[in-house]
């Protein structure tokens, strides 16, 4: 099993930066795939990057060349860098965790991009 807890979300205005952290409570290594959804008020959660045990990221269209998944296993930590903040990204951030069958969940971070 694994908890995972977020941070790193705020209030940004459009155009700029954050960076979220998703901890970890156990070795990362072994997991197959990490990752981050989002859920804007009224629509469904999806998916924003994912990031496999090698090192692979998988980006949504809607994020692509914008957002860089990373992982740091000697940390326990993955991040998400969110550049050229968009009002549209404003949403809870959730931090993913597949490790064989089984699934994770964070408890979410809010990320807000208004003026």
């Amino acid at each position: 099993q694994v908890q995972l807890v977020e941070s790193g979300g705020g209030l940004v205005q459009p155009g700029g930066s954050l960076r979220l952290s998703c901890a970890a409570s156990r070795n990362i290594f072994n997991i197959d795939v990490m990752g981050w959804y989002r859920q804007a008020p009224g629509k469904q959660r999806e998916l924003v990057a994912t990031i496999t045990g090698g090192g692979s990221p998988n980006y949504a269209d809607s994020v692509k060349g914008r957002f860089t998944i990373s992982r740091d296993n000697a940390r326990n930590t993955v991040y998400l860098q969110l550049n050229s903040l968009k009002p549209e990204d404003t949403a809870v951030y959730y931090c993913y965790a597949r490790d064989f069958i089984l699934e994770y969940w964070g408890q979410g971070t809010q990320v807000t991009v208004s003026s």
